[in-house]
């Protein structure tokens, strides 16, 4: 097909050089933004006396259309169509005829598919925003709910000191704020329009490219034609922000995984969130938490890609550009489904406090507690670990915690030891005492509940934080 440029050209394109260069097979998600779109485009040209009244009517009511029938089924998208603009602007002839051929005035394909990108990315941004806004109210029910619910801190993958379950998912809920901030931060840097860029250089028209910014919702029109039409920085960015959620979930997931099996039982995962073996009947498998995982290479791999794809591209435009869609594309809905499940999965899991706690003291997790107890007693410090370490190791060969030992065993070890050490070493105290800002204690993080809810509470939808300049 000739397509838009059928003047300059006397041979139809090939057939394979098409199919190779088409993308309305995967660029039709952009249709509602093409329209939507065109439609300010329209107005804004009968505002400027470019289109009559009639012309910027008919125009609006045939894109309108178009609209309705595809969402209704009764237009699919056939016809040997290049891409969704192709596609829109060929429709809106047939069906209105002379005035569907001037819709294209003062614009180029550049500036168009530059900000149905726009549109479209920012929508999706705000949709994520608002799943990670679902994903830490469950965080918040879960804190609230486990105060006193203990069980061990890792390093290195070893027990190290005892916290609680609400110490553990502030530590997620910290992730997720960052990961928010990071989307209200590329949402209002790259929420300018590009519209009226034309094909790199602007137009001779007298377009009035800030009415159709505040039409669209942006807060103005972009300063520069050219990194108009070639900018992606903000797909960039946005696969930076993808692949960093994406990470915080995969971490969460790993531990999850963890606490899942066997030999952990600090979790059990609800059974609609859960798959079970063809051969082994006895299996409960983690898929959910399992499969986002492994989707986060596949995120990953889509910001590898667009950075590959615009590192050697001169100024302004190229065709290589039209390799940012499917890979933004599958990056936002594998985000999305992943948030989703997710917290259906975190919301429904049970946990097991008493094997929790259990695990805790068996780890030996108030070691570092029994040493400060010495050294209240007067020890110096290097004897104390040296102390605490002896009865580790004895613990250890008789199979027992801390605080199994009877008073004669633990002055065994050293007669510094006193009655009081026990409740000096219990979970409660080690986790209590701890009062620094940012510890386990529950007067902490009660405070840190509180500072959760309140940003709940002002957690304004991204679109609804943008101030539109007032023509």
């Amino acid at each position: 097909m000739a397509g838009l440029w059928g003047g300059r050209f006397t041979k139809e394109t090939d057939d394979e050089v098409f199919a190779f260069n088409e993308s309305l097979s995967f660029d039709y998600r952009l249709l509602n933004k093409d329209i939507e779109g065109s439609i300010a485009h329209a107005v804004m040209l009968e505002k400027q006396h470019i289109l009559t009244l009639t012309e910027k009517d008919d125009i609006v009511r045939g894109l309108t259309q178009i609209k309705a029938d595809v969402e209704s089924g009764a237009l699919d998208f056939t016809g040997g169509y290049e891409d969704v603009h192709s596609f829109v602007e060929a429709k809106l002839t047939e069906r209105i005829g002379e005035a569907g051929k001037k819709l294209h005035t003062g614009r180029s394909r550049n500036d168009q598919v530059a900000l149905d990108m726009k549109l479209y990315v920012r929508d999706e941004i705000v949709e994520i925003d608002d799943r990670l806004l679902e994903l830490q109210k469950t965080l918040i029910d879960i804190i609230e709910n486990n105060l006193d619910t203990y069980m061990p801190g890792f390093t290195h993958m070893q027990k190290a000191q005892p916290v609680t379950v609400a110490h553990h998912m502030s530590a997620y809920m910290e992730m997720f704020i960052r990961d928010r901030d990071r989307l209200k931060d590329i949402y209002k840097r790259m929420n300018y329009s590009p519209l009226g860029s034309g094909a790199l250089a602007g137009t001779t028209y007298t377009l009035d490219r800030e009415y159709v910014a505040s039409m669209l919702g942006f807060e103005g029109a972009t300063r520069n034609s050219m990194d108009s039409v070639s900018d992606r920085d903000y797909v960039i960015e946005l696969m930076s922000a993808l692949s960093t959620i994406m990470m915080h979930l995969s971490r969460f997931s790993e531990e999850i995984i963890t606490w899942n099996s066997n030999e952990y039982r600090f979790i059990e995962i609800d059974d609609a969130y859960s798959t079970g073996s063809s051969i082994m009947p006895q299996k409960k498998n983690p898929d959910i938490a399992e499969l986002v995982r492994g989707k986060t290479g596949r995120v990953y791999g889509a910001l590898t890609s667009i950075l590959t794809v615009m590192k050697g591209i001169p100024l302004a435009y190229n065709k290589d550009m039209q390799e940012d869609k499917e890979m933004t594309f599958d990056a936002i809905d594998t985000v999305k489904d992943c948030i989703h499940l997710f917290n259906g999965m975190l919301a429904t899991i049970k946990f097991n406090k008493d094997v929790m706690a259990v695990s805790a003291m068996k780890g030996f997790t108030n070691a570092t507690d029994a040493a400060d107890y010495l050294v209240k007693k007067g020890v110096p410090f290097r004897d104390a670990h040296g102390i605490i370490g002896r009865l580790v190791l004895y613990c250890i060969d008789n199979d027992k915690a801390i605080e199994d030992c009877s008073i004669e065993e633990l002055q065994n070890i050293s007669d510094v030891f006193g009655s009081d050490i026990y409740d000096e070493v219990s979970l409660r105290t080690c986790v209590d005492k701890r009062l620094t800002k940012g510890g386990p204690s529950p007067a902490r993080i009660k405070e840190n509940i509180t500072f959760y809810k309140e940003y709940i509470d002002n957690s304004a939808r991204l679109d609804q934080m943008v101030s539109i300049p007032k023509k």
